[in-house]
């Protein structure tokens, strides 16, 4: 059994929150920032996560070998990500090396030196995971999901950014990005495991006190729409993407839709694996999930098909949906409940997962709900709740698509769109 998580305010407005976990030795610290692909203008897409990665190339006090082997030195792992939302800066280490990793993680965030040599650098390895990025079928299309279903938005464009931008940037270009984000108000430090929260807070203080607050631009809301992007490619399989508007963080439906999702395409015994896969043999892979923003939401299925197949395999997906919104049992709602709590005790019990938990509560409500009222909350979705939500979202007859590969055979989007309808 663990303490309640505690959630302190610093003076400027970064908030620190911690959860110990008696008997562990380990913990895992981070520094999540509200800056993410969103929040970029369209000039700078891509530049969130280019400045991620330059935060490792070295400080005024630290080399970027130095950053790696204070850390693995002790034995921990220090990395980072960028999502639409947010940019993290995250550490795992024994107990006894958390100061050191909070001041790691606060010199390469506020101290990066940007130097143009390592700027170039970058570029290229930056360029490179865009590559590959493109050269990986089932990653591509996700990001062509988003476009569509989010065009000519912040929140719909790469987090990586096309290379002719990032070929564009420069020292200037980070730091500003950075004076615009890079504020308290939008930092949230977290920590879990074998750590003490007056400590933590402490310390949080002593490196980030001195940070002044200040407002930072607007976040454009996202609006979804139907769309769709088709590509064809000589490759062996067609790469298919679906997305449905689902709800935000914070809408009374979140759950519902989550239930949804996983009794949709959620493992094994869901639907669509069910129905396409093991009866059918019409693909390896098919899944489905909800994905939520700020302010709105993705309902988004993927399945990897034979070209002779591609159609098919799509009409037979939207038909479950609509059958779905009609017909699901209580069986299958009560097993994706059990899949969504177990999913999430499982997680609470390493750190790493509970940390990332952490900062993403307090994002979202501004504290950590007690994991009482979340587990409840999955409880009270019942059979009704989830025909009504599904079939107000299939009723709205907007959806999103990306494929790729031979596509021939694929069905347009209006197609399907209009099955869903009936």
């Amino acid at each position: 059994m663990t303490d309640a998580p505690r959630l302190t305010t610093l003076a400027n407005g970064l908030r620190v929150v911690t959860d110990a976990m008696p008997g562990l030795h380990s913990a895992a610290v981070g520094l999540w920032v509200a800056a993410g692909g969103r929040h970029e203008r369209e000039d700078q897409n891509g530049i969130a996560h280019f400045l991620e990665h330059m935060a490792f190339k070295g400080t005024p006090s630290r080399s970027a070998a130095r950053i790696a082997e204070e850390i693995e030195d002790v034995g921990g792992y220090l990395n980072a990500y960028t999502s639409r939302e947010m940019t993290a800066y995250y550490a795992r280490v024994l107990a006894g090396d958390v100061p050191l990793a909070l001041d790691v993680i606060a010199d390469i965030v506020l101290n990066p030196l940007f130097a143009e040599a390592d700027i170039d650098t970058e570029r290229h390895v930056i360029l490179q995971e865009i590559g590959q990025t493109l050269d990986t079928p089932d990653d591509i299309v996700f990001d062509w999901l988003q476009e569509a279903a989010y065009p000519g938005q912040p929140i719909g464009r790469s987090i990586l950014g096309p290379p002719g931008r990032v070929e564009g940037f420069g020292a200037a270009d980070l730091r500003g990005f950075m004076a615009e984000h890079y504020v308290p108000g939008r930092m949230i430090l977290a920590a879990a495991g074998a750590v003490d929260h007056a400590a933590v807070v402490a310390r949080a203080a002593a490196l980030f006190g001195g940070l002044v607050p200040r407002p930072a631009p607007p976040v454009v809301p996202a609006a979804f729409a139907s769309g769709e992007r088709r590509e064809a490619r000589d490759l062996e399989q067609v790469h298919l993407t679906l997305a449905f508007e689902a709800p935000a963080h914070r809408h009374p439906e979140f759950h519902v839709a989550q239930v949804f999702a996983t009794l949709m395409g959620g493992g094994m015994s869901s639907r669509l694996f069910q129905k396409l896969r093991e009866e059918r043999g019409l693909c390896y892979s098919i899944s489905a999930q909800a994905h939520s923003y700020d302010d709105s939401g993705l309902l988004t299925v993927y399945a990897g098909t034979a070209a002779e197949d591609i159609a098919l395999l799509a009409t037979l997906a939207v038909e479950e949906f609509r059958a779905a919104a009609a017909g699901v049992g209580e069986a299958e709602v009560a097993r994706a409940r059990a899949q969504l709590r177990a999913g999430l005790l499982m997680g609470l019990e390493g750190s790493s997962s509970r940390v990332e938990r952490l900062a993403r509560m307090v994002a979202i409500w501004g504290d950590v709900p007690p994991l009482a009222e979340t587990l409840a909350r999955i409880e009270a979705v019942d059979v009704g709740a989830v025909r009504a939500h599904a079939g107000r979202m299939l009723a709205r007859g907007e959806a999103a698509m990306a494929v790729t590969g031979p596509i021939a055979a694929a069905p347009a989007l209006g197609d399907l769109v209009a099955r869903l309808a009936g």
